[in-house]
């Protein structure tokens, strides 16, 4: 199978407090799992949206990295480079919600299997038309971040393009200045940029998101999609802005709806669709991508994604 589409990174399943308002400090019942991980929510939606996706990452040789397997292979995503690592335990994220829209996790992921993530054969990267890069695997661990870089330059050097959301904080890396160290090498070889609220301006040091927006073109950036939530999205390029509505809907786990967005987003660029269009799509995909509970139970096939365009009603559960 030639790919289109490869993300790489961590893979974990969520396990989350079923009401808001629940610490997770005290005792107290959970639902889950559920398989997450941004990149992989990424190639999960990417394939669901109707392209040739392959995931780079690693899993644990039990029940939680078979919820996530057996989830990525039957939405069609390629996980031969995403072994069962036999003595490490797959990744998990505890994750409460607030009523004033905060969330509260707790992640075992740098010593879990997903920080054990292989080095997949130049040959298997090379086919990428897109690479899909998440900031939150920068944070992982050193090891992973290169393994990032390393698949970043592999890609372009054989003529395919690179995506970034820098879903980053910078208290992981040691602050702002550091953030943009660390990102810097992305930066540079990003053909689009998708960052959320204030990202584009921790990433530039610019101040206000549109100027920083216009910051990332300056470095290099073909576009860049600043995700405004309930807002929808604004897009920059050469060509000027497009502000795109939201599509409305009551937002039940935001937790991989931006990764839903980014897979439209993506899609939409591999398919030549007009940016008006691309935005559109990738707006659509993280609507739903909020409207279920769990991370990935918001990617919807292409053709339930296109009737939520013209209908504006959810597909059913």
């Amino acid at each position: 199978m030639q790919l289109e589409i490869i993300s790489l990174g961590e893979a974990l399943v969520e396990v989350m407090r079923p009401r808001v308002d629940e610490p997770l400090d005290e005792a107290g019942e959970f639902v889950g799992p559920f398989p997450s991980g941004a990149p992989a929510i990424f190639a999960d939606a990417a394939a669901r949206l109707g392209h040739r996706v392959g995931f780079v990452g690693a899993v644990g040789d039990d029940d939680f990295g078979s919820c996530l397997l057996d989830r990525l292979a039957s939405d069609g995503v390629d996980v031969t480079y995403c072994p069962r690592i036999p003595d490490r335990a797959t990744g998990v994220a505890f994750v409460t919600y607030f009523s004033d829209g905060t969330r509260r996790f707790l992640y075992h992921i740098a010593q879990a299997a997903a920080g054990q993530m292989p080095k997949a054969d130049p040959s298997y990267l090379r086919q990428a038309r897109f690479l899909h890069i998440c900031g939150s695997s920068l944070s992982v661990s050193e090891r992973m971040r290169g393994l990032c870089f390393d698949a970043c330059e592999t890609v372009r050097e054989a003529g395919g393009l690179i995506s970034f959301d820098p879903n980053l904080r910078p208290e992981l890396l040691g602050g702002e200045e550091a953030l943009r160290e660390v990102c810097a090498p992305l930066l540079d070889a990003a053909h689009a940029v998708l960052p959320s609220g204030r990202e584009a301006e921790l990433l530039t040091g610019v101040t206000g998101v549109d100027r920083a927006c216009q910051a990332l073109l300056e470095r290099g950036a073909k576009v860049v999609a600043l995700k405004r939530g309930a807002r929808g999205c604004s897009v920059f390029s050469a060509e000027g802005r497009l502000d795109l509505p939201a599509y409305p809907v009551e937002a039940l786990d935001p937790t991989g709806a931006g990764d839903c967005f980014d897979a439209g987003f993506v899609v939409g660029l591999l398919e030549n669709l007009p940016l008006e269009e691309v935005g559109r799509l990738a707006n659509a995909a993280g609507a739903l991508g909020a409207a279920r509970k769990g991370p990935m139970e918001g990617a919807f096939p292409r053709a339930a994604v296109e009737r939520f365009m013209r209908d504006r009603a959810l597909p059913p559960d």
